[in-house]
C-alpha cells in the first residue's frame, strides 16, 4: 500500500460541481476497524445532504463522503476477529466511502454473499440496513400485512419492496411514472400507484376493502404525512426515514388516536456500533441466503467512474434514476 489514495474532496459544500479529485492520507485500521481497498462504493440521498452542506458528519466520522463500499480487505485493527487480509467484503461505513480506501468498524462489515459481484455488493449496506431495521426490527412487518412504500423505484424502495414481499407481505409503492410503475411490479410490487395521475390514499383503501394498509415507509415527508395518516389501518404503522419534501407541516392529528397509529422515525448513521452490528448479524442469517439463492437482489442503475462523482450526484438528485447509482473506484 502506498501512504496516500485519491478521493472526493467537497470542500465546504454547496452544488454537486463542488466536488473534484484529491489526494489525503490512508485512514489507519483503528481498533476493531477493517480496512478496506474500495472496489465500488454506493451513492446515497445523505451524500448529496452532506455535500450540500445540510447533514455533517456524526462526531469521529471520517468527513469524505460515502456510507457503503465493498472491496478486499487489507489490514485489520487490534481485535479484529471476524476478518482478515483478502476477505471479499462489503460494509456500512460511517464516511468515507468516496476513497479507495476506508476504514469500517469489523461489526458493519459484511461478506460478499455468495454469487454476487463486488459491484452488487457495494449497492446492499445502506438500503438493506435502513430496510430491515424500519421495517422488520423496529415495526415488525408481518406475513399477511400490507405494506406502502413511498419512493418506490429508489434503491430503499426497490429493496423495500423485495424484501417486505420476500417475507410475505402485500406490497404497495407510489411512482412518479410509467417506466417506475413496471420497474416495481418487476421487483414484485402487487400494486404501483402513478402518483401524478392517482391519489395514493384511494388507491391504498380500495385495495384494503377501505381498511388501510398496515406500515407506510415514507421518506417523501411534507404533504405525504396527513395523507399517511388516512391510508393507515387501524393500528397502523408509520415510518419517516427522510424528507423529499418540507419537514414543517400542518398535520391534524386526530387520526392517530382515533385509529391508535404509531408514528416514528429513524435516521441509520448515528445509530451505535452495537445497534448495526445486530442489524448486520439479522441480515446475514435471514436476508444473504435470499440472495445466494437469486432473489432480493439490488437493481442498479448505472455505474460511474470514482471522478464522475458530479455526474452521479446530479443524476440523484435529478430522481429519473431506477434503482442504485454506483461509484467505480478500484473495480472487480
Amino acid at each position: 500500500m502506498t501512504s496516500s489514495m485519491r478521493y472526493i474532496e467537497h470542500g465546504t459544500g454547496g452544488s454537486p460541481d463542488v466536488m473534484h479529485p484529491a489526494q489525503t492520507s490512508l485512514p489507519q485500521a483503528g481498533s476493531g476497524d477493517v480496512l478496506i481497498k474500495v472496489a465500488y462504493a454506493g451513492v446515497n440521498r445523505p451524500d448529496c445532504l452532506q455535500r450540500s452542506g445540510r447533514y455533517p458528519p456524526p462526531p469521529g466520522a471520517s468527513p469524505i463522503l460515502g456510507l457503503e463500499a465493498s472491496g478486499h480487505v487489507v489490514a485489520v485493527g487490534e481485535g479484529v476477529t471476524q476478518w482478515r487480509a483478502g476477505d471479499a467484503v462489503c460494509g456500512l461505513a460511517n464516511g468515507g466511502a468516496y476513497a479507495e480506501y476506508v476504514a469500517i468498524p469489523q461489526g458493519q462489515v459484511l461478506p460478499v454473499p455468495k454469487g454476487l459481484s463486488l459491484l452488487q455488493a457495494a449497492a446492499l449496506p445502506e438500503n438493506y440496513f435502513t430496510v430491515w431495521t424500519n421495517v422488520f426490527q423496529r415495526r415488525r412487518l408481518q406475513a399477511g400485512e400490507t405494506f406502502l412504500v413511498h419512493g418506490g423505484s429508489s434503491g430503499i424502495g426497490l429493496t423495500a419492496i423485495q424484501l417486505a414481499k420476500a417475507f410475505g407481505a402485500r406490497v404497495l409503492c407510489t411512482v412518479g411514472n410509467a417506466d417506475k410503475v413496471q420497474a416495481c411490479l418487476k421487483a414484485g410490487a402487487d400494486i404501483a400507484v402513478n402518483y401524478r395521475t392517482q391519489d395514493f390514499v384511494e388507491e391504498a383503501l380500495a385495495a384494503t376493502a377501505q381498511q388501510g394498509v398496515n406500515i407506510i415507509l415514507d421518506m417523501v415527508g411534507g404533504d405525504y404525512m396527513q395523507r399517511n395518516l388516512k391510508a393507515l389501518a387501524v393500528d397502523g404503522r408509520l415510518v419517516q426515514i427522510a424528507f423529499l419534501q418540507p419537514s414543517k407541516t400542518e398535520v391534524d392529528w386526530i387520526g392517530l388516536m382515533v385509529k391508535r397509529l404509531t408514528f416514528t422515525g429513524s435516521t441509520l448513521r448515528p445509530r451505535s456500533a452495537a445497534d448495526k452490528a445486530q442489524m448486520a448479524s439479522e441480515l446475514k442469517q435471514e436476508v444473504w441466503p435470499m440472495m445466494e439463492k437469486g432473489t432480493c437482489l439490488p437493481v442498479i442503475h448505472q455505474v460511474f467512474d470514482l471522478e464522475d462523482a458530479v455526474q452521479a450526484h446530479a443524476l440523484m438528485e435529478s430522481s429519473v434514476h431506477i434503482g442504485k447509482i454506483m461509484l467505480k473506484v478500484a473495480g472487480d
